[in-house]
């Protein structure tokens, strides 16, 4: 019998509309949060988030709180790191330890500085005078021009450019931190890119470590914190990414950052907006400074030679000269470096000329410090922490914090393995690994793909970094669960991972206003062999559509 068209056509929209409605089902269904513990208000806020995701069908709470530093927390972090396991296990919501970050290193650098990653200066010039010895700096690397008192109408003379002389940009002589003039910027926000720089170009000496001073006066400069120094090579490479913290409007402000000059001779200097608003600001007093010794890492890889810059002969510390260090390592270049004390036997004569080679530690954006990946006490470090998270939480999963690793592969602890830093890396990730399976052989261990990922950081000519992230992916476990976070990239980088037979989830949200992202995440998983799930991420706290994620991530 033939059914009338209109009966043949139903089936058709049934399938239609089960096809839309259907999605697989995934078994890790997470939330991520972040919380000192520091005080019972952060409790209460977890509880009330277990809660939601609970009534909502997620199973699982990625918890960064500390935990990789639990023996140097208190009775009270202890208890309530208890209270929070208990809401957890009474409305089934399993804890995912957030752990062991080389990338974001604070908590291995709370209990040793030195074990930042290290980046070399080499053979930078000192002379000895009246006992000590002190930098002779590189005269090249000097501003034009810093105070903008000399211009042609609204142009300032010996900078590369300044964006719309005139438009955007002005010389303005009724308002300076000092001298008779600073530069001015307003109505950036009527250009597409909201541009609005001033940079020139200094010569430098290749391995060397330099400063950068200006003063800046906002008026409701906006986007928050839009003023940036950046310094770039020639072929575009970032040598010092920061974020200034200028609020949008403050009376003059001193705004200090460094940076390191690795392989190159020449860099551009940047200061200013990109992508403003709506504001005005000033800049005034620009200059540039070689400095040494400041942040100087004292660690087994990073050693610190001083030698004679006539014939190399080769002083000892604690012998010739006094022990050296930066009593005030804090990875920022706003205080004085220490100089060298030179001990009175006679080997090192007044008026002499040394050549200084070392490590120093440096921070980037907003003060981020990446760690050595090479030195086994981080791993010393690391392993007593896995005992005290099997001990207070027994978790089932771990998920390590290995992302956005901004430096290493300098020092000599790195370059002593002859190993890429992919492999670096890789090794980092399975000694991790071990460590959590030493204590919790069953235990599931999860990674942050970016540093893995061939469509996202594992390449070279990243940040700060010596060598090259390529292949990472190669020297992992294969057990290893992975986190994909880049939305833009998510097709690509899930069918990277399963093509190499990882299981994934999806690192979904963060903190738009509505879950197109997450749903954008669950039509890729779907097409994704090894898929296990998604999680709901949040940076700036948002949890507003905690309910509807559950939702849209159960309800199938």
């Amino acid at each position: 019998m033939i059914l009338p068209t209109r009966f043949r056509l139903i089936p058709a929209l049934l399938l239609a509309v089960c096809s839309a409605c259907s999605g697989k089902d995934y078994p890790c269904r997470w939330f991520y949060v972040s919380r000192s513990l520091g005080s019972d208000s952060h409790v209460a806020e977890i509880e009330k988030l277990v809660q939601t995701a609970s009534q909502h069908g997620l199973n699982g709470m990625v918890l960064a709180a500390g935990l990789d530093r639990l023996d140097r927390q208190g009775g009270d972090y202890l208890a309530r790191l208890e209270k929070v396991r208990a809401i957890c296990e009474e409305h089934n919501i399993e804890i995912i330890p957030s752990c062991f970050s080389a990338g974001y290193g604070w908590s291995i650098l709370s209990y040793d500085r030195n074990l930042a990653a290290g980046i070399p200066v080499k053979d930078a010039v000192f002379v000895v005078r009246d006992g000590q010895a002190r930098l002779v700096p590189d005269e090249n690397a000097v501003i034009a021009n810093g105070g903008f008192e000399g211009h042609n109408g609204e142009t300032v003379t010996g900078y590369r450019f300044h964006d719309r002389p005139g438009d955007v940009s002005f010389v303005d002589e009724g308002v300076f931190h000092s001298g008779a003039a600073s530069l001015r910027f307003e109505n950036f926000g009527k250009y597409e890119h909201g541009h609005a720089r001033v940079m020139q170009e200094i010569k430098v000496r290749p391995g060397r470590c330099y400063r950068i001073k200006c003063w800046v006066k906002t008026d409701g400069l906006e986007p928050k914190n839009a003023f940036k120094i950046q310094v770039l090579t020639a072929d575009g490479r970032a040598l010092a990414p920061w974020d200034g913290d200028v609020e949008s409007t403050t009376d003059w402000r001193r705004v200090i950052m460094g940076f390191n000059s690795l392989e190159y001779d020449m860099v551009r200097i940047y200061l200013g907006v990109w992508g403003g608003k709506t504001g005005r600001f000033w800049v005034d007093d620009l200059s540039a400074e070689e400095v040494a010794l400041l942040n100087v890492l004292r660690r087994p890889g990073t050693p610190l030679t001083v030698k004679s810059l006539d014939d190399g002969t080769i002083y000892e510390e604690g012998k010739d000269f006094a022990p050296v260090s930066d009593p005030r390592l804090n990875f920022r270049f706003d205080h004085d470096p220490p100089t060298i004390k030179i001990l009175p036997t006679d080997r090192i004569k007044e008026g002499q000329q040394l050549s200084v080679s070392y490590f120093h530690g440096i921070g980037v954006n907003r003060g981020q410090v990446t760690i050595c990946m090479s030195e086994p006490a981080v791993y010393e470090i690391w392993a007593r922490q896995a005992k005290l998270m099997h001990k207070y939480l027994s978790p089932k999963r771990y998920l390590l914090s290995m992302d956005e690793v901004r430096a290493g592969g300098g020092c000599v602890a790195c370059k002593s393995r002859g190993m890429t830093m992919g492999q670096i890396l890789g090794d980092c990730i399975t000694k991790q690994v071990e460590i959590i399976k030493n204590v919790n052989p069953q235990a599931e261990v999860w990674s942050w793909s970016d540093m893995l990922d061939a469509n996202h950081n594992a390449h070279g000519d990243y940040y700060l970094v010596d060598g090259d992230f390529t292949g990472s992916w190669n020297h992992i476990p294969k057990d290893l669960g992975i986190v994909c976070w880049y939305y833009s990239k998510r097709n690509e980088s899930l069918k990277f991972f399963s093509a190499l037979g990882f299981a994934t989830v999806a690192g979904a949200y963060y903190d738009g206003d509505t879950l197109e992202n997450p749903q954008g995440w669950l039509d890729a998983l779907d097409r994704t062999a090894g898929a296990r799930g998604i999680m709901y991420t949040t940076w700036q706290n948002k949890y507003d559509l905690l309910a509807g994620f559950g939702d849209l991530v159960t309800k199938r």
